[in-house]
């Protein structure tokens, strides 16, 4: 008797837990979706979860991999398709969209508290590599900024931190287009002097060449701002403007390999590099990686393989002169 008892109260213990549980699911503590529930079950990201669909993303961003992705808007899918002269979602090519997808999709949890200024890697592929993924330049200056935002092709986090089973959410405000270099370096305040030369109004127009296919891959051994206040001071300029425009258009093309994407472990002691100015420079890798230019001034590299759909983007602490 006892022990019928007992199996009845244990009975009765395990309904209340039950009970409870089911009014948990009920009342505001529902199991958690996965990202692509999330995307699916979300109004306003509809279009998002249609093109998961007809990129054959939705297993991707349904299985247990942790994962963090910035889930672009219907109104930032409306303005995408409406720039790039799509109709509709149907008519984006099914590899271009699966690439821009997972151009929003980064290995691991990332919550907005753990953002940092800087690069993440994607898991999308550009035409440049089959090994590197593309790098996405992160900047928690003024809330957090991908790309640069809108106006350079990437976007800003609208709502952060939506948490799914399998990761987090972030919404933002527009579809983050594969980066060409000059995108990442519009998205780099560090780079903003190297973009004010490459625009200035004498100069070809390096913006568009570097953008685009011809010539491509590019690889660019790209100067940060320190390095050009250096160079003024170094010639006994004030400004940039001051700099004659032939030294001017010579030496940033001195900075560009045309043909090769050229990552950092292709990098080889005693390497000698042709330029699209003509002239070479010579590789070291002893005490860290650095250029030796034409006129024995060596040069740092302090950032490496920052990865674009039509090249690669190396940082480097010093401008680089060639035979002028």
């Amino acid at each position: 008797m006892k022990t019928n008892l007992k199996k009845i109260a244990l009975l009765a213990v395990l309904a209340i837990f039950a009970s409870c549980n089911d009014d948990d699911n009920a009342n505001g503590n529902p199991q958690q979706q996965t990202i692509a529930e999330l995307a699916s079950g979300t109004a306003n990201l509809s279009i998002l979860a249609d093109a998961l669909e007809r990129a054959d993303l939705t297993a991707t961003l349904d299985g247990n991999t942790q994962l963090t992705v910035f889930a672009p808007t219907n109104a930032a899918f409306t303005t995408f398709l409406q720039q790039n002269g799509f109709a509709n979602l149907d008519a984006v090519p099914v590899n271009v969209l699966k690439e821009v997808l997972l151009n929003h999709v980064v290995s691991g949890e990332v919550t907005s508290t753990q953002l940092t200024t800087g690069y993440v890697k994607t898991m999308a592929k550009g035409a440049a590599s089959t090994t590197n993924t593309l790098s996405m330049f992160v900047n928690t200056a003024d809330g957090v900024t991908l790309n640069g935002g809108t106006a350079n092709m990437g976007a800003k986090v609208v709502t952060a931190d939506v948490q799914a089973s399998n990761g987090v959410v972030h919404i933002v405000d527009g579809v983050i287009n594969l980066p060409t270099v000059v995108n990442h370096a519009i998205a780099n305040p560090g780079f903003s002097v190297l973009v004010q030369a490459l625009t200035r109004e004498d100069q070809p127009d390096f913006a568009g060449i570097l953008s685009g296919a011809t010539n491509s891959p590019f690889t660019v051994f790209a100067p940060n701002n320190a390095a050009f206040t250096a160079l003024l001071t170094e010639l006994n300029l004030s400004a940039l403007a001051d700099v004659p425009q032939a030294t001017l258009e010579k030496t940033l093309k001195y900075h560009v390999v045309t043909g090769a994407n050229v990552l950092s472990s292709a990098l080889t002691e005693g390497m000698s590099v042709n330029t699209f100015a003509g002239d070479s420079f010579t590789v070291g890798l002893t005490g860290g990686p650095k250029i030796t230019d034409f006129n024995s001034r060596v040069s740092n590299i302090i950032a490496t393989d920052v990865q674009a759909s039509n090249g690669v983007v190396h940082a480097i602490d010093k401008v680089l002169l060639p035979n002028l």
